[in-house]
């Protein structure tokens, strides 16, 4: 027998070894199956039988417990447990017709109020009053700053803190007149809230506090001619109403402090005015 041929014979042979191995594998597959599927039948026999003889103790119980028993129809199990002992036949009734509902007349939908126009952004939004210095201090933690108690014709004096170190010597402001823009959001100043802002003629050759005229008191109102005075309770920092207003505060020749050339004044008494700074703008 040459090699070739004993090769074929023995590929042959592996092959029919092959064959038989893969028979006898399916042969153990399928007993194996018949086995695990007789265990799964036997063993849900016997939790069958376990719940008859558990139903069955329970109906004991209750007979004995005098919870009668009644059959349930179309049913071989054991009777359920109710705490009645009969129920009469429901009688078939007859589909009633619904009455119909009245429809309700619709509703008118009222127009939408149109929300109110938005104020002019100029000096009128800006609620500067006449004011009393009653104390100043120097702040306990910024060496640049006044905190002043001034009184603008409230219950209570406002808290003030002011950068006029510098500037004003504190003797000079004790006591002292101010214009006031009292609308400013509060703002902590090295731990002290500020509650307004003292308005000053401001230049490099130096700052003045604004002088009011004779005879104001505490809370008048400074007024702009042309311009209708409607403040703000505060002024949202988000608008920039002040931001928008303040480039065009300043002096004027004759030391008055205007807006758009404006003077401002208190009704009565007479204008708003710097020392001595002319032409400067006022913050």
């Amino acid at each position: 027998m040459s090699s070739i041929e004993r090769i074929k014979q023995n590929a042959d042979l592996a092959k029919q070894t092959i064959q038989e191995l893969k028979n006898e594998l399916n042969f153990l597959n399928n007993e194996y199956n018949n086995i695990l599927a007789r265990e799964l039948r036997e063993e849900n026999a016997r939790l069958l039988a376990a719940v008859e003889e558990a139903k069955a103790h329970l109906v004991k119980l209750e007979v004995k417990n005098g919870i009668p028993q009644i059959p349930v129809p179309n049913q071989t199990s054991r009777p359920i447990t109710t705490s009645v002992e009969s129920q009469p036949p429901k009688e078939e009734s007859q589909p009633t017709q619904k009455p119909q509902k009245e429809a309700k007349p619709k509703k008118e939908k009222k127009p939408k109020e149109a929300p109110p126009a938005e104020l002019p952004v100029d000096i009128g939004r800006l609620d500067l009053r006449i004011a009393k210095v009653e104390d100043v201090q120097r702040h306990p933690d910024a060496d640049s700053l006044y905190v002043l108690k001034i009184n603008c014709g409230e219950d209570k004096p406002r808290t003030v803190c002011s950068g006029l170190v510098k500037h004003v010597p504190i003797e000079e402001l004790r006591n002292r007149v101010v214009m006031l823009l009292c609308n400013l959001k509060p703002v902590k100043m090295r731990g002290i809230t500020s509650e307004a802002m003292v308005m000053c003629a401001s230049s490099e050759q130096g700052v003045e506090v604004l002088i009011p005229p004779p005879g104001c008191s505490p809370g008048e109102p400074v007024h702009c001619e042309g311009y209708t005075r409607q403040p703000d309770p505060v002024m949202n920092p988000k608008k920039k109403i002040f931001e928008t207003v303040a480039p065009d505060l300043h002096t004027d020749a004759s030391l008055r402090a205007c807006y758009k050339g404006v003077p401002l004044t208190v009704p009565e008494k007479g204008a708003i005015v710097a020392k001595s700074l002319a032409n400067v703008p006022v913050k």
